[in-house]
């Protein structure tokens, strides 16, 4: 890699590590200021590799989703989901028609016809509608991600392990110890991984190789 490459995605996970070590000690102050950073370091290292620029744009995307998701208002939940949705249509454009398996997309519908299902009658009734159709949104990318191989396929699964996460949270389900920790651990997971699986599938293992 370039030395602005390894400068910048050095810079990517030691924000990652601040953001989920506040998280852990629940240090408030250090999520609110690295949960921001962690996007636009990681697109901006794309960029230095080469990044289709439908892959920026789903980056800073997400971006826009994190920084309103800052917010516990009800208004700020949906304009972060609208930002994350857009995202999704990103990365959808640009698996494009790569061909995926028929059996994976059956598992993933059934996922989703599940969660739905169950987490229905616990959620806001605002909230309903939005989230049952940006889950089929997300789950349609998560599906798709898997026509870049198996690095994007695992990204796009954590993609929607995490988001889910926060439904069960917002349905006001049991949640694990610190779930703020493992929402943005399998959120940063992801992320990085299509970032990865994308660069690989475009321009081969050689460039993507950290």
């Amino acid at each position: 890699m370039t030395t602005p490459s390894r400068t910048l995605f050095g810079a990517f996970l030691l924000a990652a590590v601040v953001d989920l070590a506040s998280l852990l000690a629940g240090a408030d102050l250090g999520h609110q200021i690295a949960k921001p950073l962690l996007m636009p370091l990681l697109a901006a290292y794309a960029v230095t590799r080469g990044a289709p620029k439908l892959l920026t744009a789903a980056l800073l995307l997400g971006w826009g989703g994190d920084v309103f998701l800052l917010s516990d208002a009800d208004w700020a939940f949906l304009v972060g989901m609208g930002s994350f949705a857009a995202g999704h249509v990103c990365y959808l454009v640009l698996f494009g028609r790569r061909r995926t398996s028929p059996a994976l997309g059956a598992l993933y519908a059934a996922a989703l016809l599940t969660t739905v299902v169950l987490l229905w009658p616990d959620l806001p009734a605002g909230l309903r509608i939005p989230v049952a159709g940006y889950s089929l949104l997300l789950t349609a990318m998560a599906y798709r991600s898997s026509a870049l191989g198996p690095l994007a396929g695992l990204g796009g699964a954590l993609f929607l392990l995490s988001d889910t996460l926060i439904a069960t949270g917002v349905a006001e389900w049991p949640q694990l110890p610190a779930p703020d920790f493992w929402v943005m651990l399998t959120y940063i997971a992801a992320q990085y991984l299509l970032t990865a699986g994308t660069l690989r599938a475009m321009y081969g293992e050689r460039r993507t190789t950290v």
